[in-house]
């Protein structure tokens, strides 16, 4: 089926992660031109960009000023927008119970996930709100649907991100263009590139994949596939406001 994106202009913010360059590359396999948002990955953002003959665009997504930035840099640099995939996010290292998490972490992983995606979103729906068409694809986790322990802050941002904005987000972005879209993922465990050199305990991937019918860690591909079929107009037309779970079939966390 043709997915109906060559020439589509997109932005992936997180756009040189480990999941974010495997969703970059996805599109541009489909025909689109990605311009890679980077933070401090400069170096893997521009190589990206030079694979994929896209464009890597900085700014931390925490700081209003460059967050509402960076959309008119990508359209000027891409001649326009019309697809942004929130993918941008950071995972505390360290799992720490509630009642140990200083105030500093909780607003730093706050700001770092649910605060970026909504500078990302605003200022990519100020664009739409001039062009009358646009498609933004949010990333969350299944962290923020079934919890995780050690981990309620970014559990908390991620599930924000596919509760409340998400429902919120899609009954806002009709009055802005009649065929304006916003869906999200939530990816499960993901044996991104990183992960999988640092070693995956497999006494965790089988607490993991428990309660998963498929028994098995999902791969940035799996993420970047369903990434690219909610941003496909051909494929997602009238679907919005849609959280799609990216996890064999999890139904809880032992995690």
């Amino acid at each position: 089926m043709d997915m109906g994106l060559t020439g589509k202009r997109v932005l992936v913010t997180g756009g040189a992660g480990g999941i974010g360059a495997v969703v970059v590359r996805a599109f541009a396999a489909e025909g689109a031109v990605v311009a890679i948002h980077y933070n401090a990955s400069r170096g893997p953002a521009e190589s990206l960009a030079d694979e994929v003959n896209g464009v890597a665009l900085a700014a931390d997504l925490t700081v209003e000023e460059q967050a509402a930035e960076l959309i008119p840099a990508a359209v000027a640099s891409l001649g326009g927008l019309d697809v942004c995939v929130a993918n941008a996010g950071a995972y505390p290292a360290d799992p720490t119970p509630l009642w140990d998490i200083p105030l500093e972490r909780w607003r730093a992983v706050l700001d770092a996930n649910l605060t970026s995606a909504f500078l990302t979103a605003r200022a990519f729906l100020r664009h739409v709100r001039r062009t009358g068409t646009g498609n933004l694809v949010l990333v969350g986790s299944t962290a923020g649907t079934f919890g995780e322990a050690g981990h309620a802050d970014y559990s908390a941002a991620k599930g924000a991100i596919a509760s409340g904005l998400l429902a919120s987000l899609k009954n806002e972005v009709v009055a802005l263009g009649p065929k304006v879209r916003v869906n999200a993922v939530a990816p499960g465990w993901t044996a991104t590139p990183s992960r999988v050199e640092a070693g995956i305990d497999p006494a965790n991937v089988e607490r993991a994949t428990a309660t998963m019918a498929l028994k098995k860690l999902a791969t940035p591909q799996d993420v970047a596939a369903q990434i690219v079929v909610l941003a496909s107009d051909n494929v997602s037309g009238h679907v919005t406001g849609q959280v799609v779970t990216i996890a064999g079939g999890m139904e809880g966390r032992l995690i």
